[in-house]
């Protein structure tokens, strides 16, 4: 298990590098390390694993005391390793376009070939597929199912464009029903109801704990930074509804409301603020959080880990199988463009950011395609420099470290002349 240790331990020195460290970042390293020791010997255990889309309903597999894992944070955490470049490669060799999404490119080549920082995941006994994220994940999972001969369960969450819907919401929740069948039959025993109310009230608390420790960012200087979230996120995607995600988070925030109350910033010297859009580009986080760190910039926040925390208007805590269908549905990646962009713009005013910059992830269409569009919003609405980044996610390939530097540059110059004329 040292190679999931060592996984683990660079993704997180990654974001902190060069930066306060937090005294419990190890907390989290094991935490994570346990976790991923657990699903490899589930086995061992008699206990089931499922694969599971990040973007799915994983409460009813925690309360059926199944171990999610995430094939999404498997290609996170390939990507941080720098191992992506090989995986995707070896899945163009098998027939796989260069143009897929770089997660499934990984994913697909590690289950066949292995390798990987973690050595590949466990056999999943089942597959959970939601498509609020992406359409992708359908052929994704249907793909992996085939090769593991497992049993895939997916679930089809209707794009939002400008509502949600009463047959939206009939058709979603049928789903759900149908989602309980599939786990009891998968399981062989019925499902507990009475655990599930209980893992949906941790699911929400731990949420309403993620935003906290997310919120703390509107202070000035800020106690954290987005490289900060991308790794503090672990636990609310792989943990919800478990008491280890909410006593980890309960801590964290308390840490950081202590580090503002002190004046402490994650920046020696924070100056400027900015707003990060679209997913991460994890083999380069160390790199970016440095180039930006050299202007004296913030990015306080972002709209990847805000997500996680987003559709908590919609959940009940005392009724949650039947607000999941709403909750699970109305997400960042499963809504219109303008309510992106409202949703950017309330961010912007929340954290009091300076600029706009966004990650064209060639990987990640609906999260890029309407980039152009919300930048136009934004620069309407608020005036923003706005910084456009081409680049991957996990593919190295894509990432030109000398355009990207000459783009971070003159987009400082524009935010730095602009604050000096306000």
């Amino acid at each position: 298990m040292r190679f999931i240790k060592s996984a683990i331990i660079e993704m997180i020195i990654a974001a902190r590098k060069g930066r306060t460290r937090f005294r419990k970042t190890k907390d989290l390293r094991d935490i994570m390390t346990t976790y991923y020791m657990e699903a490899k010997t589930a086995g061992l255990r008699r206990k089931k694993v499922a694969w599971i889309t990040s973007g799915g309903p994983v409460e009813p597999l925690i309360a059926m005391d199944v171990i999610p894992v995430y094939p999404e944070n498997h290609g996170a955490m390939i990507g941080a390793s720098k191992t992506g470049v090989g995986l995707c490669e070896k899945a163009e060799a098998m027939g796989y376009s260069s143009d897929l999404c770089s997660y499934a490119r990984s994913d697909i080549a590690c289950a066949v070939h292995g390798g990987g920082p973690i050595g590949g995941l466990p056999r999943p006994d089942m597959l959970i597929c939601c498509t609020n994220i992406c359409g992708t994940v359908l052929k994704w999972y249907e793909i992996q199912a085939r090769y593991f001969q497992a049993p895939l369960f997916i679930l089809d969450t209707p794009f939002c464009h400008v509502d949600y819907t009463e047959e939206v919401s009939r058709y979603v929740k049928r789903q759900l029903e149908e989602y309980i069948v599939f786990l009891e039959e998968v399981c062989d025993r019925p499902f507990d109801h009475r655990a599930m109310a209980e893992v949906g009230r941790r699911s929400i608390e731990a949420q309403r704990l993620w935003q906290a420790v997310l919120d703390t960012a509107a202070n000035r200087p800020s106690p954290l930074t987005a490289f900060d979230a991308f790794f503090y996120l672990a636990l609310i995607v792989t943990l919800r509804g478990t008491e280890t995600a909410i006593s980890y988070y309960r801590w964290l925030l308390g840490h950081l409301r202590d580090r503002a109350a002190r004046g402490i910033g994650a920046l020696p010297n924070e100056r400027y603020r900015l707003l990060w859009d679209n997913l991460p580009i994890w083999p380069r986080l160390r790199w970016l959080s440095k180039k930006f760190a050299e202007h004296d910039a913030c990015l306080v926040a972002d709209t990847y880990t805000s997500a996680w925390a987003g559709s908590l208007r919609y959940m009940d805590e005392n009724s949650f199988l039947e607000s999941m269908a709403e909750g699970y549905t109305r997400i960042y990646l499963n809504i219109g463009v303008d309510q992106m962009a409202r949703q950017v713009i309330a961010m912007i005013d929340a954290y009091a950011v300076d600029g706009l910059v966004m990650h064209s992830n060639r990987s990640c269409k609906p999260y890029s395609l309407g980039q152009y569009d919300i930048q136009k919003i934004v620069r309407k609405e608020r005036g923003l420099p706005c910084l456009v980044l081409e680049a991957d996610m996990v593919d190295d390939r894509s990432f030109s470290e000398s355009q990207i530097t000459t783009r971070i540059e003159a987009f400082m110059e524009i935010i730095k002349e602009r604050k000096k004329g306000s």
